[in-house]
């Protein structure tokens, strides 16, 4: 009878210490890799890095791709594109809840996986979790669920932003 191996645990400070491409993701003592995107994941990241980077100083925020997030002592995670408040000193690794974060889908993530990580995020106290699907569906992870994504712009609480799906989709490349 075959049995399932175990991960190896990681020392945190290793981690920290490493780099992987692309940026993986550390949790609980284990590093799980990010699947590698495509060109429409990538599109859709650069997008949505365009839309918020032309309101960057309206809005006082940064944008920025593929950055640490530390959501819990023992858990770090890579959002695609994550939104900060300018306001608050810049961090190496974000220790202060952002703004909003955004995943976008790959054919190879895994449901269950990326509903822990949302889990994470909305732990954190991150109030916008927007998840892309480069196929057309669209959600905001909200209170534990998957809810479909308002076709209509909306504010993202807490801030000056504006999220507005089809002025993103004209930024598509």
């Amino acid at each position: 009878m075959a049995t399932a191996t175990q991960p190896a645990h990681v020392p945190l400070e290793v981690y920290l210490k490493s780099s992987f491409e692309p940026d993986a993701e550390y949790v609980d003592g284990v590093i799980e890799e990010r699947p590698m995107g495509e060109y429409d994941h990538s599109s859709w990241q650069h997008a949505i890095e365009l839309w918020f980077s032309q309101h960057a100083q309206e809005w006082a925020i940064r944008v920025r791709p593929e950055l640490r997030v530390q959501v819990a002592r023992n858990r770090f995670r890579v959002p695609d594109v994550t939104v900060l408040d300018r306001n608050l000193p810049i961090e190496q690794i974000i220790t202060h809840p952002p703004i909003a974060v955004f995943e976008i889908l790959s054919p190879e993530d895994l449901l269950n996986r990326m509903i822990t990580k949302l889990a994470d995020y909305e732990h954190m106290g991150i109030r916008t979790i927007l998840i892309l699907d480069p196929k057309g569906r669209h959600f905001r992870y909200v209170d534990g669920r998957l809810e479909p994504l308002p076709p209509e712009p909306f504010d993202l609480p807490g801030s000056a932003c504006r999220f507005d799906l089809s002025a993103i989709e004209k930024l598509l490349d």
